[in-house]
């Protein structure tokens, strides 16, 4: 019977290679998740030894690819953009079939800034040009600090669904959004692409210091393009996958003890393996 079947797993590839370095927190956060997750190094999936199709969610963690010598995920970027596979089939119209097919992609922190500079995100003109930049934060340093974040009531992306404010961490030097033209935040705004901002712990979305770490345009954390399909963000919802990894746990634990084990970050997660297996 088909009401005992049992259900298709989701399956999770992440990508890990030339200075990514939080894979195994993102598999991590995909099994907890209910998913299936595989980390192959990027090589790999550019021989043809793994396809990216046969996956549901291609991941882009977060790290130092190539050590951010020439801007933070710029070098990756064009590697991904433009190395032909081994039958010859440039890499990333592999991933524009996935994405055409219905898939998901999801970058952060590194990996968002792989997928603003390769012109997966945002993507208003639909031709997958380069249309804004991840670069130096206003402070001009390195930034590692928990923040709040609240996300854009009018979404387009399940990865958010139905969560309103979330604590997560920063952790990068380069995390400053900014867009190309006024044209472009226009479409931004008008598409609800900018689904993710910095706000202050009543839920206020600021760009004050440091409760926005970086000073973004539209004080942006995390980005989607229209399709909902395509979503990255600079904090690191991976770091959150249990309460106890919050700094203040016990303090939240003794005020509110009904509070669940599971960390914010988690939810992220579980909604696109939900959303997938309702597919």
């Amino acid at each position: 019977m088909i009401g005992k079947q049992e259900m298709k797993k989701v399956k999770s590839l992440v990508v890990t290679g030339y200075g990514i370095n939080c894979e195994r927190e993102l598999a991590a956060a995909y099994k907890l998740a209910g998913s299936e997750a595989q980390i192959v190094h990027l090589n790999d999936v550019f021989l043809g030894k793994v396809k990216i199709t046969d996956f549901d969610i291609l991941n882009f963690p977060g790290g130092f690819s190539f050590g951010d010598d020439l801007g933070s995920g710029k070098v990756l970027a064009n590697k991904m953009k433009y190395k032909r596979m081994a039958d010859g089939e440039l890499f990333y119209n592999v991933i524009l079939e996935f994405i055409e097919a219905g898939k998901f992609v999801f970058g952060i922190c590194n990996g968002f800034q792989f997928l603003v500079k390769m012109g997966l995100l945002p993507n208003v003109g639909n031709e997958h040009a380069q249309e804004v930049t991840l670069t130096l934060n206003d402070s001009g340093k390195f930034e590692d600090r928990w923040v709040y974040c609240k996300t854009n009531p009018e979404l387009v992306t399940p990865f958010l669904k139905g969560i309103g404010k979330i604590a997560l961490p920063v952790r990068h030097g380069e995390g400053k959004l900014i867009i190309k033209d006024e044209q472009i935040v226009k479409a931004i705004k008008d598409k609800k692409l900018n689904c993710l901002s910095y706000t202050d712990s009543e839920g206020n979305i600021t760009a004050e210091y440091p409760l926005n770490p970086n000073g973004s345009d539209l004080d942006c954390a995390g980005m989607c393009d229209e399709t909902g399909q395509v979503f990255g963000l600079m904090p690191h919802p991976e770091a959150f996958l249990s309460i106890y990894n919050h700094p203040d746990w016990g303090r939240m634990k003794r005020l509110h003890p009904e509070l669940a084990d599971d960390g914010e970050g988690l939810k992220i997660f579980k909604n696109i393996v939900e959303h997938i297996k309702e597919r």
